[in-house]
């Protein structure tokens, strides 16, 4: 454990930074969308509208991390229904898995709190509520079912690019696709989390905790479900590493199968 902290102690920051990074933009947004005094939710009407801006925004904001430096060196998991599959299939230490996980956590936090902060009134009102995540008219059941099927997609679409040479290196675009499209289509059935530590941090802000054990447990589902399912269908090995971007020098803590197999991801022909 303390080999991991201080040794270790930046990736957890940048995991802690990206997450509160895109979910301050998840909370500005939903509310200048949401908000009745707002005059861009005056401007776009449509409910189906918003949900587009909502989920290009919150795609374009993961993207970008996924591809700065800082999200380059962590891995951008900002998740941790992905980091724990990605520790179940052995590429994340255990002490950077947990880090990372309270990391994650303590960053959804601070992301709703500043966008809370920042937004006021329109961030509380109760069409935006902090961005809580909640089930829509189906039910509680509906959105747990909804919110293993989306992580599952999700996590599948990471682990199929990440592992790929030719595809690594466009996993973020891939993942941000993925999540706009499932933003778009889940939001009014569970409110598409994908993520216990996003949930986790609106319903804090906003003193709200029921059902919070849905969004906790049903993305976990999803993201193992997907890496076990990888795993059978690769015979456990075609796990390059836990990074969504590795096209790049920055260092890997991750038992990276770059490093194993001695491949050199920016090196001539290393897609082939």
């Amino acid at each position: 454990m303390v080999y991991a902290l201080r040794n270790h102690w930046p990736m957890y920051l940048y995991e802690l930074l990206g997450l509160a990074w895109v979910l301050l933009v998840a909370g500005i947004v939903a509310s200048a969308l949401w908000a009745p005094l707002s005059p861009l939710g005056a401007w776009v009407t449509s409910e189906l509208a918003r949900r587009v801006v909502m989920a290009v925004s919150m795609a374009g904001a993961l993207v970008a991390f996924v591809y700065s430096p800082p999200g380059q060196t962590s891995g951008a998991h900002i998740n941790p229904a992905v980091t724990l599959t990605f520790f179940a299939l052995g590429r994340v230490e255990p002490w950077d898995a947990a880090f990372y996980v309270v990391a994650q956590f303590l960053g959804a936090t601070l992301g709703v709190a500043v966008a809370a902060l920042l937004m006021g009134s329109w961030a509380a009102h109760p069409a935006v509520n902090f961005i809580l995540t909640v089930p829509g008219a189906a039910g509680v059941w509906a959105a747990f079912a909804m919110e293993v099927a989306i992580t599952f997609a999700l996590m599948s679409v990471v682990l199929i690019a990440v592992n790929n040479l030719r595809l690594a290196r466009f996993t973020g675009i891939l993942a941000g696709i993925s999540l706009a499209l499932i933003i778009v289509v889940a939001t009014p059935v569970s409110g598409a989390s994908l993520n216990p530590a996003r949930s986790f941090g609106s319903a804090a802000i906003a003193n709200v905790w029921q059902p919070l054990w849905l969004y906790l447990v049903a993305p976990v589902l999803g993201a193992l479900l997907a890496g076990a399912i990888y795993k059978v269908a690769h015979r456990g090995g075609g796990l390059l590493c836990a990074k969504l971007h590795h096209h790049n020098r920055r260092p890997c803590i991750f038992r990276c199968g770059y490093r194993e197999a001695g491949i050199d991801p920016l090196a001539k022909g290393a897609t082939q």
